[in-house]
């Protein structure tokens, strides 16, 4: 009776996770700058990466699998925002200037 229903919550997470991906694959391809294009990157690869193992984790049920995808969704957590955070200050720090729009509100 259970089996069903996680096999559900699993794709929903699946599909989810595969759609921010996407999301963010897209944003790298279609924003301006440097700025923008790690911004989109960070949040939708962190979210859509987490769904993906969430999805996972919902299909292997309580064993060994699920361990380790947990020590992967934890590393995830904390290296992803991390890493984009060293990006963006060597950006800064190179003098790479944001790409900032002059015109005035009306």
């Amino acid at each position: 009776m259970m089996q069903p229903l996680l096999d559900v919550l699993s794709w929903i997470c699946l599909l989810g996770g595969a759609i921010f991906l996407l999301i963010g694959a897209i944003g790298v391809l279609r924003f301006p700058d440097f700025y923008t294009r790690l911004h989109a990157v960070s949040v939708c690869d962190t979210l859509g990466a987490g769904l993906v193992l969430v999805g996972l984790i919902f299909q292997g049920g309580l064993s060994l699998v699920t361990v380790k995808l947990l020590l992967i969704f934890y590393f995830m957590i904390f290296t992803g925002p991390t890493a984009v955070h060293a990006l963006a200050q060597a950006a800064l720090q190179s003098k790479l200037k944001p790409l900032v729009d002059d015109h005035e509100p009306r």
